[in-house]
C-alpha cells in the first residue's frame, strides 16, 4: 500500500462559501480529486473568518458545509482507525477545525453568546481537533501574526472554556507574544491542554513572522506537539521550492523528529489582490496530488522511517492523544 499523508490544514470549506464552487474544482490545491490523487486519508479542515462585523456567520455556515461534507460518499469522518476500513479506501477522512476564533465570537456579542455558537459548530462538526485563537491580525482575544499583542481577559476566559474539552490549541496565526502568554497560562493553571502550529515553518530558516523562532517552535515540541510544514512560498522560500527540506532538516536539529507533519495550507488564491505574490505555491508543491513526490524526496534526502512519522504517524500519535 502507499503511503498515507494526513494534513493539518486547508481552507476547503472556505472555498466552499463561494458560488457555483465545488469540492472537484481543480482551481484549488485540496480538491477531492488532489486529495484522492495524494492519498490523503485524512484532511483536517479549517472554518476561517475575518475578525469584523458578521464574522460568526461565517464559521457557522462552514460548520453546516461539514456536516454536508461528511454524507458526501467521497468523504467520511476521521476517527480511531476507521481509515483502515474496506469501505474507506477510496475515501478521504477530515475533521474540522476553527482558524480564528471570531469564527464563533465576533468582536462585540458577548462571551456567551460567542461559546454557544461555539457549541453549534462543534454538534455540527461533531468534534473540533484545534482553534486557533486568532488570524493576521488583533482580535477580542489576542494578538494575531502581524500584531505584537499577548493574551488578553477574553482570551483567558476562552482557554478556560476548552481546557477539559479535548480541543487542540493552534499557534499557526499567533503574535509570539500570544504564543508565550498561552504557554504561561496553560502552565499557571495546569491544564494538559494540547498545542500545535498547524501550518507553520520555521523563521531561522525563513524568516516571516508567521513562521516559529526556535524558541516556540521547541516548547511545542517540548509539549509532544506538531509543527505542520507549510507550502506556501512565503513561508517556505520564494525562490527556490528545494528549502522546504531545510526547513524538515531544522525542524530535526530542534529535536522534532516526532513532531514535523504536513500542513500545506492550501487555499484558494487567484483573486488574492496582492498580484506580486502569485503563484502562491511552487509547481512542486501546488496541490495535494504532490505528497508521494515529496515523501520519495523525503526518502532519499532522510530515511523510510522519516517519511512514516512526517506523512501520518506524528500527526496519528497527537490526535489519538487527544481522544483516549
Amino acid at each position: 500500500m502507499n503511503t498515507i499523508n494526513i494534513d493539518l490544514h486547508c481552507d476547503l470549506l472556505y472555498y466552499l462559501l463561494r458560488s457555483n464552487s465545488t469540492i472537484d474544482d481543480k482551481e484549488l490545491g485540496c480538491s477531492l480529486p488532489y486529495l484522492q490523487e495524494g492519498n490523503v486519508k485524512l484532511q483536517v479542515m479549517a472554518m476561517y473568518a475575518g475578525t469584523g462585523e458578521g464574522s460568526t456567520a461565517y464559521g457557522l455556515q462552514q460548520s453546516q458545509l461539514f456536516s454536508e461534507l461528511i454524507k458526501n460518499e467521497n468523504f467520511f469522518l476521521f476517527e480511531n482507525e476507521n481509515y483502515k476500513n474496506p469501505e474507506n479506501e477510496n475515501r478521504v477522512g477530515v475533521i474540522a477545525s476553527i482558524e480564528n476564533a471570531s469564527a464563533f465570537c465576533d468582536e462585540n456579542e458577548s462571551l456567551e453568546s460567542g461559546f454557544k455558537n461555539l457549541e453549534a459548530i462543534i454538534e455540527n462538526t461533531q468534534k473540533v481537533l484545534y482553534i486557533g485563537i486568532t488570524h493576521h491580525s488583533e482580535n477580542r482575544f489576542g494578538g494575531g501574526n502581524n500584531a505584537t499583542v499577548g493574551l488578553k481577559e477574553d482570551g483567558k476566559v476562552l482557554i478556560d472554556y476548552i481546557a477539559d474539552r479535548k480541543i487542540a490549541i493552534d499557534l499557526a496565526h499567533t503574535s509570539d507574544q500570544l504564543a508565550y502568554d498561552i504557554f504561561s497560562y496553560i502552565n499557571q493553571r495546569n491544564y494538559s491542554i494540547p498545542i500545535l502550529a498547524s501550518h507553520s515553518n520555521y523563521r531561522t530558516i525563513y524568516k516571516n513572522n508567521r513562521n516559529l523562532p526556535d524558541e516556540l517552535a521547541k516548547e511545542v515540541i517540548n509539549r509532544n506537539g506538531l509543527i505542520g510544514l507549510n507550502f506556501i512560498k512565503d513561508y517556505v522560500d520564494l525562490e527556490d521550492p528545494e528549502r522546504l527540506y531545510e526547513h524538515i532538516q531544522y525542524g530535526l536539529d530542534l529535536g522534532g523528529e516526532d513532531n514535523i507533519a504536513y500542513g500545506a495550507d492550501y487555499f484558494y488564491w487567484k483573486d488574492h489582490l496582492d498580484t506580486s505574490r502569485h503563484p502562491f505555491f511552487f509547481e512542486e508543491h501546488s496541490n495535494a496530488s504532490v505528497y508521494p513526490s515529496i515523501n520519495k524526496e523525503i526518502e532519499q534526502r532522510f530515511s523510510a522511517e522519516l517519511v512514516k512519522k512526517i506523512s501520518h504517524q506524528n500527526a496519528l500519535n497527537f490526535i489519538k492523544n487527544i481522544y483516549k
